[in-house]
């Protein structure tokens, strides 16, 4: 089982230590820690009190099942790799050679630059060049803050330099857990609508009113579900979606998000190292397939930026 000990030290230390997840920036407010990594301006670890809410992973792995990446030029996956612009069809790398998805966007393997760092903040930010199946030069902005209540803030902010409208998906791949409590024995409560129904491939095809074992806006026991679906008509309350673990004790960790997040991805899964059950919860602007189904997706003008927000808080 790998280790899922924090790194010592400070982001100054990386010069001397090598991560498989890059340089690590750490944030220290009271109690709360985040861990963020240089790879893909990904969430390594947030902790309070010594509590641990989200999974982590070892420093010499890389994060196991997408976990705490961020996702841009879009989120989850296009079939086939392949969407069209203009009537011209677009090829992308196939990355989810299981499936002949492209997956998880084009930010997933790079290493994002420091923009700026303050005492509880810091702004990582990577470039999209322009290539095969997407022929735009956009970049991708992440803040992470610890603010005053010892919350995790994160904004994702992507910037079109191009001289053409671009297309986007925004997302982010959290793992979010509470202290050494079994995930199975936790309850996941998401709020929606309505579900997308998507085909063996995790491709949406149509969508249905959510029901069933699908239905987890009164709570269900992690042990039960067996996921890996998007939904969306949200609950906003006072403009956030919050979707909340919570343990047998009354203590709990929440995602939220903002209304520009119009999408969640709840995926429950017995394959993360170390865990028998492991839950991400996974904001996003628009589904797997929005380059094709134009589902949440959005263009952005030249010069343009858009920013989407969520966040992790818990009760403890």
């Amino acid at each position: 089982m790998p280790s899922t000990t924090p790194p010592a030290g400070t982001a100054d230390d990386s010069a001397h230590r090598r991560f498989a997840s890059g340089r690590q920036f750490e944030l220290r407010r009271g109690d709360a820690l985040a861990v963020i990594t240089e790879l893909a301006a990904g969430l390594r670890l947030y902790s309070r009190a010594g509590v641990q809410l989200t999974e982590s992973y070892g420093d010499a792995d890389i994060p196991p099942g997408a976990t705490g990446i961020t996702l841009a030029p879009w989120a989850n996956r296009i079939e086939d790799g392949v969407w069209y612009l203009d009537g011209k069809k677009q090829q992308l790398d196939i990355t989810e050679v299981s499936r002949n998805n492209a997956s998880h966007g084009l930010l997933r393997n790079a290493p994002y630059e420091l923009v700026d760092e303050s005492e509880f903040s810091v702004t990582l930010e990577a470039t999209v060049f322009p290539q095969h199946g997407y022929p735009f030069l956009v970049r991708h902005r992440v803040r992470y803050e610890l603010d005053a209540g010892l919350e995790l803030r994160v904004s994702q902010t992507l910037v079109n330099d191009s001289g053409s409208n671009a297309p986007f998906v925004l997302g982010s791949h959290p793992y979010l857990r509470l202290g050494e409590v079994p995930s199975e024995d936790l309850v996941l409560t998401v709020k929606a609508g309505t579900r997308l129904v998507a085909d063996e491939r995790l491709i949406p095809r149509s969508s249905a009113p959510v029901d069933g074992d699908f239905d987890l806006a009164a709570g269900a026991r992690v042990a039960g579900l067996d996921l890996d679906v998007a939904y969306t008509d949200l609950a906003y309350d006072g403009g956030t979606a919050r979707h909340v673990l919570t343990a047998p004790d009354g203590r709990s960790v929440s995602l939220e998000q903002d209304e520009s997040c119009a999408y969640v991805h709840v995926f429950v899964t017995d394959g993360f190292p170390g865990r028998s059950k492991a839950v991400a919860i996974e904001p996003m602007t628009g589904p797997a397939n929005a380059f094709n189904s134009g589902d949440g997706l959005r263009w952005l003008a030249p010069g343009e930026s858009f920013t989407m927000n969520w966040a992790i808080t818990a009760s403890l």
